[in-house]
């Protein structure tokens, strides 16, 4: 301060105290922040452990060592002979530290020229391609060689921005993880190449027929320029347009340095030698079915596997030829053949697989008609009656469901015997109501059908319950092998050990009711429904016919084969004139009679010019025309005509003591298949 010339120094103002409460508040402050920062870390942590779980959990390194194409198999016959291929070319990784350095270069110049100094996401790469994008100078993308396996090997094709941040996620845990030679070997040895063939082993066999470790510079160009568009650019398909694309990787490898100008355009155009192999279908109705079995023998790996099937190739051409010779005109036609085991020898699932590979055997769930019976009759037996106890075959008068007999023609009684063999519908409804809905559905349940059963419909007597036509023939095996339920199967049945019978779960019939429904089974054939089917040996089988003719089936057994034939229209419109006893009764029968040898010739005998002429062309007994209602049997060695005058059944004999007319010893009760 200044005053008439002198300088008065102010006093000097002593600083305010601070409150108390200022000063905890400052700490409070303090402290809150240290909080929020020691939370916010303790969050990224938990972020970050959860990541490295989520990873650990959905995309393990050990997948990355996986091929991401199921790898080639092939199936042979039961004799070796070759009868399908199917699924990807695939070949054994290769080593980085093995490869020429001119192959390795050729796919980092026009994939990812900033590996070895990245972390797996590039943002000049990004940058780079972004411009080029925008000036039309397209040489790269923009993902980088660790974010293309990650796509490839853990993700889907979807494009949104969660798969993009999982793709961004997967690949920083894969550059923490492997080092970088290792994913560029995992990337070699799984990216596409076109052709149906993974990796970069396969695809330098495939289209040069040489090994990796051999390729030249122009071969290892060609074939990195493949990543781009394998399938558009395989030189198999384009091979102007592959050219022009390897020069453009020579192009990219001169920029990053690989080698000079003068050098990429001494690089010759390679020549393809691509060794074609025998063709194969890659698809068949057997060689689908077998497949999804032959993937589960063992662990996915990258070589191609060969494997051995069950499938017989006589048997196979012996049903196309019965199939083709059965007369079902229009009408679909299925057939199943497979050991009692369940061993699939013949499987044909449709006249023409080029046309539908629809499999009707093992994919159609139709109704099985009569042929459901089976289950009625073993749940009698397995109650105490036997093929002589009689049931009422009168109409059905009461209730809300009134089967029918084909034919309407009806009787007091009837055996069960005989109400099997003519396929009476009343008495396997009565039968039905009398042992119990939950007794047949548990002894079919037993004998491994597995389609469903509603309870408490009587109209599941006749085989209203769709289900396919493997599982039906697989049911019946179980009859033939008392043993069951048997188990369809397209390879070997491996061999039992010591043990195994006592841990397998099989069941067996009693010998007395096995007996018993093998005598119904017989007399079916013998004189009643399945006629058409009868063999010069024992055979045993049902017809079936659902409603409305619908479709018509015929399942026996002869010697160790156990057979099941299904003729219909896919669209469930009713058949014309066919019956489980006629068209599939005759397919079973012309089958059968090929697989046992019934129709080899008889050995042949010396000649004799002078000797009498030779019928060759006398048909088998069976094959005689004798009218609709009428057949012709062998019965205790003489030939026996049964046949109808005015709706009498009769049985006409030709012995020693002349003609004999005799009425039938059956009931009049008309086939009901």
């Amino acid at each position: 301060m200044e005053l008439s010339g002198h300088v008065i120094a102010e006093p000097v103002r002593p600083e305010e105290p601070v409150a108390p409460g200022v000063v905890a508040a400052t700490a409070r402050d303090r402290r809150s922040i240290w909080k929020r920062v020691r939370l916010g870390i303790a969050i990224l942590l938990f972020l970050f452990i959860g990541a490295v779980g989520y990873l650990a959990i959905t995309a393990p390194l050990s997948k990355s060592l996986q091929p991401i194409a199921p790898p080639e198999i092939t199936l042979l016959a039961a004799d070796g002979t070759p009868i399908a291929r199917n699924g990807a070319i695939i070949d054994a990784p290769v080593s980085v530290s093995r490869l020429p350095p001119h192959v390795v270069e050729a796919f980092l110049a026009i994939e990812d020229r900033r590996f070895y100094q990245h972390w797996g996401i590039d943002p000049r790469g990004i940058a780079r391609a972004a411009w080029s994008n925008l000036t039309g100078r397209s040489t790269q993308g923009g993902s980088t060689i660790t974010q293309q396996l990650a796509k490839f090997t853990f993700l889907t094709a979807e494009r949104s921005l969660s798969r993009k941040a999982r793709e961004l996620l997967i690949a920083f845990w894969l550059e923490a993880w492997l080092t970088k030679d290792e994913i560029l070997e995992r990337y070699l040895s799984n990216a596409y190449f076109g052709d149906n063939t993974y990796g970069l082993r396969a695809a330098s066999m495939h289209y040069f027929h040489r090994q990796p470790e051999k390729l030249t510079a122009g071969q290892g160009a060609l074939l990195a320029g493949l990543m781009k568009a394998p399938s558009r650019l395989a030189p198999t398909n384009n091979f102007a347009a592959s050219e022009k694309r390897m020069r453009l990787v020579l192009h990219t490898m001169v920029e990053a340095g690989y080698m000079t100008a003068r050098q990429a355009r001494a690089v010759a155009t390679p020549k393809l030698d691509v060794r074609q192999r025998s063709e194969l279908p890659t698809g068949t109705y057997f060689a689908d079915w077998a497949l999804p079995q032959a993937r589960q023998i063992e662990a996915a790996g990258y070589a191609g596997q060969t494997y051995r099937t069950t499938l017989d190739s006589r048997l196979q051409a012996a049903a196309h030829r019965a199939i083709r010779q059965g007369g079902a005109g229009r009408a679909q036609v299925a057939l199943v053949a497979m050991r009692r085991n369940g061993e699939v020898v013949a499987m044909v699932g449709g006249k023409d697989y080029s046309e539908s590979p629809f499999n009707r055997v093992t994919q159609a769930r139709r109704q099985p008609g009569s042929t459901f019976k089976l289950f009625v009759y073993l749940a009698a037996l397995k109650s105490g009656m036997s093929p002589d106890d009689t049931i009422a075959n009168t109409p059905i008068e009461t209730g809300s469901y009134r089967p029918q007999n084909a034919g309407g023609v009806y009787s007091p009684v009837i055996t069960l015997r005989e109400a099997f063999a003519r396929s009476s519908n009343v008495a396997a409804v009565r039968l039905f109501s009398q042992v119990g809905d939950e007794a047949v559905i548990d002894v079919a349940r037993r004998f491994g059908i597995k389609a469903p059963l509603p309870a408490g419909d009587p109209s599941l007597a006749l085989g209203t319950a769709s289900m396919t036509l493997l599982e039906l023939t697989a049911a019946y095996a179980g009859v033939a092998a008392n043993s069951f339920p048997v188990a369809p199967r397209a390879f070997p049945v491996p061999e039992a050990g010591w043990f195994d019978w006592l841990l397998d779960g099989k069941r067996s019939l009693s010998s007395r009711n096995h007996a018993a429904i093998e005598e119904m089974l017989r007399a079916t054939i013998n004189r009643g429904t399945g006629r058409g089917a009868m063999l010069r040996g024992p055979n045993f089988g049902k017809t079936g016919t659902s409603q409305e003719n619908r479709d018509a089936l015929f399942v026996g057994y002869s010697g160790d084969l156990v057979v099941g034939v299904w003729v219909g229209n896919d669209d469930n419109s009713p058949l014309r004139g066919i019956s489980g006893g006629t068209v599939p009764a005759r397919i079973w029968r012309d089958f059968m009679r090929s697989a046992l040898g019934e129709r080899s010739p008889p050995p042949a005998r010396p000649a004799n010019p002078q000797g009498p002429v030779q019928p060759l062309d006398v048909p088998e007994v069976s094959d005689i025309p004798v009218g609709q209602d009428s057949h012709v049997r062998i019965e205790d060695g003489q030939a026996v005509l049964s046949t109808k005058v005015e709706g009498v059944p009769l049985d006409v004999r030709l012995d020693s003591d002349g003609l004999n007319i005799s009425p039938a010893a059956t009931p009049s009760v008309p086939p009901s298949p």
